[in-house]
């Protein structure tokens, strides 16, 4: 909005307005009004969540020094969400199709975490959405964005091929089967396109939620995860270092890195609140639109598989569950002391504020491989 008003309106009467033409100076100002829009409306959005009674009830499985925390006001994410929306629409070119895409991605996600949390509120208990209802109102969001991405694909604006870490030349194309290409087949690369975006929008998506279990961490590890899209998005909307990598140059992903920079930012600021002991948490409205928003970005600049580098601690959380659930089905044993991982810490008696900046280091560890990868190629 500013971007059209200062850049494409009055820069021609004005000419200091031509910063507004620099992505760097938008993205730097997109992130302080996140954190600020974050900071300064969170007493008084926790003070609304306390007077409407939107409590967290806690696991009775978990950890017992977490029955403190029941009652905590959650939701938080709806904060979150706000302080992403209102500086990308003010710092971003409107008219770059990759950040409605994003944008919706955040909303679509956050309205289910919303109803799942409402649901949880409802019934006073810690049971939402079923996980069927969860899982297909996350497919159909994933329908909707794919068919979205075909439309730009057709129109020359979206690419199916995917960079790969570690390989310069190899750069597979999710619509193309690779042993028959012929229009018979295009149901099957279809397919495969819609299911590979499955695995990475929804899997990132479930990925933080999962995280979402200690005052902190999936917001900290948020804003790791988040600073590293926004570089990454950067370097392949810029013409020089997307040839000097030797990665896909994409013109629209430019406009993507206010995006991510407004969701550090926002991060950032909900943080302020969110620290050990936590005066809000952000619910499952804030933990699955910041994991589908950061697949959906990934998507987006064609670094998917980069992806599982950049939240490496997300993934490794996702798979101690799977592991977790799969042991107990198959052998009737666990193999940790509690999934999600950061439980397991706590069980052995790690102190919380130990297990939660322990994992952001780690998180830091694996976003900074993540950006190192773009060279080692």
């Amino acid at each position: 909005m500013l971007y059209w008003l200062f850049y494409e309106q009055l820069f021609t009467q004005f000419t200091p307005f031509r910063i507004f033409g620099y992505v760097t100076f938008r993205t730097l100002v997109a992130s302080i009004t996140a954190f600020l829009i974050a900071v300064l409306l969170g007493p008084w959005f926790i003070r609304k969540l306390q007077e409407m009674q939107i409590g967290q009830h806690i696991r009775e499985e978990g950890p017992e020094s977490h029955q403190k925390k029941k009652g905590t006001p959650t939701m938080g994410g709806i904060l979150i969400v706000f302080s992403i929306v209102i500086p990308t629409l003010l710092f971003t070119n409107l008219g770059n199709p990759y950040v409605w895409v994003a944008l919706f991605t955040l909303c679509g996600y956050g309205l289910i975490g919303f109803l799942d949390d409402y649901s949880k509120v409802k019934k006073g208990k810690n049971l939402g959405l079923t996980g069927k209802q969860k899982m297909a109102l996350q497919i159909c969001l994933v329908l909707a964005i794919g068919i979205w991405l075909l439309i730009l694909h057709a129109k020359g604006l979206y690419s199916t091929e995917m960079n790969v870490p570690f390989f310069k030349s190899l750069r597979p194309n999710l619509l193309i089967d690779p042993w028959l290409r012929s229009p018979a087949t295009y149901p099957l690369a279809f397919s495969g396109f819609f299911l590979f975006l499955w695995l990475v929008v929804v899997g990132a998506s479930n990925a933080v939620n999962l995280t979402d279990g200690l005052d902190g961490l999936a917001a900290g590890l948020m804003i790791i995860a988040g600073g590293a899209m926004t570089v990454l998005c950067y370097v392949s909307g810029h013409a020089r270092f997307a040839a000097y990598l030797d990665i896909a140059r994409l013109s629209g992903a430019a406009e993507l890195t206010v995006f991510c920079a407004s969701l550090t930012g926002a991060c950032m600021g909900f943080l302020w609140y969110n620290a050990h002991p936590a005066e809000v948490f952000m619910g499952d409205v804030g933990s699955l639109a910041l994991g589908g928003s950061l697949g959906a970005v990934a998507v987006l600049i064609k670094q998917e598989i980069l992806l599982v580098f950049v939240g490496g601690v997300y993934v490794i959380e996702a798979l101690s569950v799977i592991l977790q659930v799969g042991s107990f089905k198959m052998r009737g044993k666990r193999i940790f002391l509690m999934a999600p991982l950061h439980h397991h810490f706590e069980k052995m008696g790690w102190d919380e504020t130990k297990v939660v900046i322990r994992f952001w280091i780690a998180g830091l560890v694996w976003a900074l491989l993540a950006l190192t990868t773009l060279k080692l190629r």
